[in-house]
């Protein structure tokens, strides 16, 4: 993993109990006040003074709302790390693949259109240059779970081919759910279906063994 995760941690990590529940409200708190407001109603006075703490202390963790949203995000990411490992730990064979996949983008779907909080960090990200860098990091590290289940399925598999189209595939994958919850849930369906259409034929590429050729998992790019 980069720097990038650490870089959107606190500015002081907490140590003690006491201090890490503190922590815990203030992230709490501006979780309730992004769904209820967005993140450019979010106000650090607003912040401390529904968790119950002083400013002086929000301060000593976070020093911006910036870095607060930053915070929320790096918590989602590992989340969503978490339940991409979780569905394609169990995969044995090509079927078993696609069906995994296709249930993620589903879920993951389902989750953004949910969850206020995720969609309003992750609309904005392009407006934080440190935002945009996570995200690459994380479609990085997505498409290194995918590729490793890639290869345990398909041992001859080219291994480039199977990097890039991994990490490509993640990392459209979070374009098109951010593309998908900014218009018309109608037009937001359409897109997601039309992604996992797309993703699927590309996952479904031919094995070297299979088709006698590179072993290449992109051809249905």
């Amino acid at each position: 993993m980069t720097t990038t995760p650490d870089r959107a941690a606190p500015r002081r990590m907490p140590t003690q109990q006491r201090s890490r529940e503190r922590v815990e409200r203030m992230l709490l708190a501006a979780r309730e006040i992004i769904a209820a407001d967005g993140t450019d109603g979010l106000r650090m006075a607003q912040v401390a003074e529904r968790a119950g703490v002083p400013i002086g202390s929000l301060y000593q963790f976070f020093p911006d709302k910036a870095a607060i949203i930053r915070m929320l995000a790096m918590r989602c990411n590992e989340e969503s790390r978490a339940c991409i490992r979780a569905g394609l730990e169990p995969v044995a064979d090509e079927a078993g693949l696609l069906t995994a996949f296709g249930t993620l983008i589903d879920e993951y779907y389902a989750l953004f259109r949910a969850d206020p909080v995720i969609s309003d960090i992750w609309s904005g990200m392009q407006a934080d240059k440190l935002l945009r860098e996570m995200e690459v990091e994380e479609s990085r590290l997505n498409g290194r779970l995918l590729a490793d289940t890639i290869r345990r399925i398909r041992p001859g598999a080219d291994p480039a081919d199977v990097e890039a189209t991994a990490f490509l595939v993640m990392h459209l994958g979070e374009a098109t759910m951010r593309l998908a919850i900014a218009v018309p849930p109608e037009e937001g369906d359409r897109l997601v279906a039309t992604y996992r259409r797309m993703a699927l034929e590309a996952l479904a590429g031919s094995s070297a063994e299979d088709a006698g050729g590179r072993g290449s998992v992109s051809a249905g790019m």
